[in-house]
């Protein structure tokens, strides 16, 4: 039996990955602006869509060689590391976007949304696992007036490990006190996937431009389990807790 729904956010919720791709890309641009385009950084980030803030700055570095670039920048921000200092430049793209409420407020995902609504109608109970930082996801939560919508929130900063381990959605189940095998996850990417299997959950997968080709192309969750038409996601979920009982 289905206790408990647990949301990833960016991505799932909110249409926040499309926003952290712009931004990431702008950085990239800003340290780079000869060598580099928007899109293509943007098209990078799908393959990293899902991962901890340090993973993606790493991999974002590394694919588009700008290490020397963002070390010049390591003194201004006060860090030790290039990455972080990709990072730095990024979160300032990302809050001048943040800062005008109504750029969250367009990009809900309905569906999504409306899933959570129908689940604590249902009397389950309902949880957040985002790999984003408390203080983003708080703004994000305080904005669309969404905490009280749940019994639990867990951010990266709760967890050493961030998706795909399943660190975080063990958590929150320890938190609900609801066993792994009556929750069901409702993630956008493949990293999120893989960290709620691991830890014995039912999963729901809704693709996002981002994330379509990397979920179908996984091995650890059947294709009726992933949805490309959000307009199935409630048959899907109903399919989903039959298949659960």
């Amino acid at each position: 039996m289905i206790e408990a729904v647990i949301f990833d956010l960016d991505g799932t919720l909110v249409q926040t990955e499309r926003l952290k791709a712009l931004s990431y890309a702008k950085a990239a641009v800003k340290l780079c602006p000869y060598q580099l385009d928007e899109e293509t950084v943007i098209e990078a980030f799908k393959d990293v869509v899902g991962l901890s803030r340090r993973e993606v700055a790493l991999a974002l570095v590394e694919r588009f060689s700008l290490e020397n670039a963002a070390r010049t920048m390591m003194d201004q921000y006060g860090v030790s590391s290039p990455w972080q200092a990709y990072v730095q430049v990024r979160l300032e793209f990302y809050h001048q976007m943040l800062a005008d409420p109504e750029v969250l407020i367009k990009n809900q995902w309905p569906h999504n949304v409306a899933l959570l609504e129908a689940a604590r109608a249902e009397g389950c109970k309902t949880a957040l696992a985002t790999m984003s930082r408390c203080e983003q996801a708080n703004r994000v939560l305080e904005i669309l007036v969404w905490r009280d919508r749940f019994d639990f929130i867990a951010t990266r900063d709760d967890v050493e490990q961030g998706k795909p381990n399943p660190e975080i959605y063990l958590l929150v189940a320890q938190e609900l006190s609801v066993a792994p095998a009556q929750c069901i996850v409702i993630e956008d990417s493949p990293s999120g996937v893989k960290a709620g299997i691991a830890a014995g959950m039912n999963v729901i997968a809704v693709a996002t431009p981002f994330t379509r080709e990397h979920l179908h192309a996984l091995t650890e969750i059947e294709p009726r389990w992933v949805v490309d038409d959000p307009t199935t996601l409630a048959d899907v979920m109903q399919s989903c807790i039959a298949a659960a009982a």
